[in-house]
């Protein structure tokens, strides 16, 4: 096993933690190990900084109490992470200034993250925030 190797291995590790802890188990405080406080956040609404980061997942977990993500697909280069995720949960929470619905998600969520010193410290999240609002029944379209 090459350095290289062994460095993308535990880039994606550390990434793939976030994802757990954070996204999953909703646990803000495990963050600091694993993430710059400083972090870059290029994902449209979502405040740069440890804190922006935690902001994000609160809201999340407040419009979907049972929030999961599944890592379906990883790849690396060098400080470079990617994930193709599978994002489910109920709309238990108010979305986007719109009551609850109750109604499930299941969306695809494209992630880059860039890993230094054994943190992220960059991040671009694209989520199918319109086959959100579609599943919610807050437009056309509805499953």
């Amino acid at each position: 096993m090459t350095v290289e190797t062994t460095m993308t291995e535990t880039n994606e590790q550390i990434c793939r933690t976030i994802i757990e802890r954070g996204f999953n188990d909703g646990d803000l405080d495990g963050l600091d190990a694993f993430v710059a406080a400083d972090i870059i956040e290029h994902q449209d609404g979502a405040a740069s900084g440890i804190d922006g980061l935690r902001a994000l997942i609160g809201e999340l977990r407040s419009q979907f109490s049972d929030l999961h993500l599944e890592i379906q697909d990883a790849a690396t280069s060098g400080d470079t992470v990617w994930f193709r995720i599978r994002a489910t949960g109920t709309n238990d929470g108010l979305l986007w200034g719109r009551p609850a619905t109750g109604r499930p998600i299941d969306i695809t969520v494209m992630d880059v993250m860039r890993v230094a010193d054994g943190r992220m410290v960059e991040h671009w999240g694209v989520a199918d925030r319109l086959a959100v609002l579609k599943q919610v029944g807050a437009m056309g379209g509805a499953r």
